[in-house]
């Protein structure tokens, strides 16, 4: 923890109380405070919004309410908007895990997450980055997708605000390059791709780059399997 900083706060949402125990002891030893715990996605909310945790690590498997629906509930609530949501699987690439994303979730881990990995994590997300590579968001979206239902645009995200070159870089963000790859396919300058990023996050109320990757494919912008020239 960095000195003078307030520190990381988070909420742990698991039915198992002995997952929620584990996953304590290895934040509070590297100094996150666990504002609360849950056994439920009911108790999570509400425990989001007594808190106002800067993460939450959600199961999505839990009675009453699944991580799925909290987490939708979490990231449309204007009062816990700054809060983000890592989800907590036992499976690689289950296929609740697409549709946590879709629900605004930064990112998934596994639950035999290594300490240093969860740790990691939560400090990343915090700062507003994805946990998720964007390919990986790429593999689950083009598996579990619904591609034979038209797709709509989200309210308020409209691609038509966005410049052709925004355009341009949110299709080949969507297959997963990263910035670098970006610059080089483009031949721009890191930082220039990183300001288009940045824009089209902003344009679009996007939270991160994995979000900006669901809503491609969603809108149609790239279809599942598509390498753009």
């Amino acid at each position: 923890m960095n000195m003078g900083q307030p520190p990381l706060r988070a909420v742990i949402a698991d039915d198992q109380a002995l997952v929620r125990t584990g996953f304590k002891m290895i934040l509070a030893a590297d100094g996150i405070e666990v504002t609360a715990e849950a056994a439920d996605g009911a108790e999570a909310v509400a425990a989001v919004r007594r808190t106002r945790p800067d993460v939450v690590l959600m199961d999505i498997r839990m009675p009453e309410m699944d991580g799925i629906e909290a987490t939708r509930r979490i990231i449309g609530d204007a009062g816990t908007a700054g809060t983000r949501v890592i989800i907590l699987t036992t499976y690689d690439l289950d296929h609740y895990v697409y549709a946590a994303l879709t629900a605004g979730a930064s990112g998934f881990l596994l639950k035999d997450v290594s300490p240093e990995h969860l740790v990691s994590a939560l400090r990343l997300v915090q700062t507003g980055d994805a946990l998720l590579a964007p390919t990986i968001t790429r593999r689950l979206i083009e598996r579990f997708a619904p591609h034979d239902e038209p797709q709509t645009i989200p309210p308020h995200r409209d691609l038509s605000g966005l410049t052709p070159r925004e355009l341009e870089v949110l299709r080949l963000l969507a297959t997963g390059l990263s910035n670098a790859e970006l610059a080089s396919r483009l031949f721009l300058s890191p930082t220039t791709v990183k300001s288009h990023v940045g824009r089209i996050l902003s344009k679009l109320d996007l939270r991160d780059r994995v979000q900006a990757v669901v809503f491609a494919y969603e809108t149609g912008l790239i279809a599942p399997g598509e390498v753009p020239r």
